[in-house]
């Protein structure tokens, strides 16, 4: 886990970002959410955008993931200079005998994505 940061409004916290999988030279951004009666006021922006600067301070390249139904989260990535790099698909399995056990092999799909390259037109990595 690293650095998470947050936007309070009347004490409440209504937006977050975060950072958690570090590995040589990449970090995740992670859990980027934003109350539903905030929405569309660009909080979610603001936030990734500012763990991502944190993390290219370090030398390391910020990547995330969203599931590929995510079409609205998709969207802000790729308007902040995040590029899709791999679809990738996660299986989620459960010990017979737990809840839902008949749906034991769900296959999620997610779309991995990456920041954009350090040349692109307004400087982003």
């Amino acid at each position: 886990m690293g650095t998470y940061l947050g936007i309070r409004h009347e004490g409440r916290l209504i937006a977050m970002a975060g950072e958690r999988l570090r590995l040589p030279g990449w970090t995740e951004i992670s859990a980027v959410c934003t109350d539903p009666e905030h929405r569309g006021r660009g909080l979610a922006t603001r936030l990734v955008r500012a763990v991502a600067a944190g993390i290219r301070d370090r030398g390391d390249t910020p990547f995330l993931h969203a599931a590929a139904e995510n079409t609205r989260a998709i969207r802000l990535y790729e308007s902040i200079g995040f590029t899709l790099r791999r679809r990738s698909a996660i299986r989620q399995v459960r010990a017979p005998g737990t809840d839902g056990a008949a749906d034991a092999f769900r296959v999620v799909r997610r779309c991995v994505r990456r920041a954009a390259r350090s040349d692109a037109p307004d400087g982003r990595r």
